[in-house]
């Protein structure tokens, strides 16, 4: 399983979601988790179609997934603090305005 951390940006953008909305997000992540675990077990290299998950265009290292037709997550990948596992930096969270 990875670790991870949230921004103080991502922490307000999930507080703002409705109750709906942070369900799906969170339905989401465990798709998201689940995905990381297959690449980690040699199972499969990339994240199931549903999440679409793609770089941001013009952000190098910066990543969103689909969560919601109008939902999107960006995060990053930080620097591993278990050895193995890959570390989730969570950015900013909401609809398509989030994206740079």
């Amino acid at each position: 399983m990875p670790t991870y951390e949230r921004t103080a940006a991502f922490v307000r953008d999930f507080r703002s979601l409705s109750r709906e909305q942070q369900e799906r997000f969170l339905a989401a992540v465990w798709l998201f988790i689940a995905d990381i675990a297959a690449m980690d077990g040699g199972y499969t290299d990339r994240f199931r179609p549903g999440l679409r998950v793609k770089g941001v265009q013009g952000e190098p290292g910066l990543f969103e997934m689909t969560w919601a037709p109008d939902g999107r997550a960006t995060f990053s990948w930080g620097t591993p603090i278990v050895k193995g596992k890959r570390h989730v930096v969570w950015e900013r969270c909401g609809d398509h305005s989030i994206l740079p």
